[in-house]
């Protein structure tokens, strides 16, 4: 939790409090239902919810923007986000119904009242939104031909609406044909070595009527 106030020293008592019982119900949940390796579970602060704030580095959504996050998994990375943007609304979906469930547990235990979590493909999502997030769920050019056409047309934000994508490693064959990606280096923003490899993708998408 220390990480987290370090990177973010101005969170409210609340979102405070909200982070503080991530601890307590992601291992109460991996007992039950495994949505965090065993060896990761005890670095869940750092490779798990600050790694999914390192979208807050790079973006702060402004109040009413919507956010789709594909292949939430336990929920990353859009309950941290969804924690530290309380008016920004959050729909996190994924294929895995037990996922899901572990994600609506967490959801209601916080009493987060802006994300909606439901067992879903990408591609059958309905409505736009001015952000789709995910953490590596596949490559590039397959994640978007999931969700190009869910993209809002007005911008409010200095990056323009789009993917910002949470990966690692070497990606310039995968993103050879984007040229207009981004990368944000994480190690930029936090110390810890698991940081070095990681980034943020931003890739501005064109709304699709």
């Amino acid at each position: 939790m220390d990480e987290i106030l370090k990177y973010f020293p101005n969170l409210t008592d609340l979102q405070i409090e909200q982070f503080q019982k991530l601890d307590f119900l992601y291992h109460d949940w991996n007992e039950k239902i495994n949505v965090i390796s065993r060896k990761d579970i005890d670095s869940l602060y750092t490779k798990h919810i600050l790694h999914s704030l390192g979208i807050a580095k790079v973006m702060k959504f402004e109040p009413g923007t919507t956010v789709l996050d594909v292949g939430t998994g336990g929920g990353f990375p859009g309950i941290p986000l969804a924690i530290l943007f309380p008016e920004t609304r959050f729909y996190l979906i994924d294929v895995i119904a037990k996922k899901i469930k572990v994600v609506q547990g967490v959801v209601d235990a916080l009493e987060l009242k802006n994300v909606k979590a439901e067992q879903k493909r990408a591609e059958l999502v309905k409505g736009d939104f001015d952000f789709i997030v995910s953490r590596a769920v596949t490559n590039m050019p397959d994640f978007v031909s999931w969700i190009h056409d869910k993209i809002k047309k007005q911008h409010k934000h200095k990056l323009k609406n789009g993917i910002l994508y949470l990966k690692g490693g070497d990606l310039a064959e995968e993103l050879k044909d984007f040229p207009n990606a981004t990368l944000y280096d994480l190690a930029d923003y936090f110390e810890d070595e698991f940081f070095e490899t990681k980034k943020v993708v931003h890739l501005p998408l064109k709304f699709k009527p």
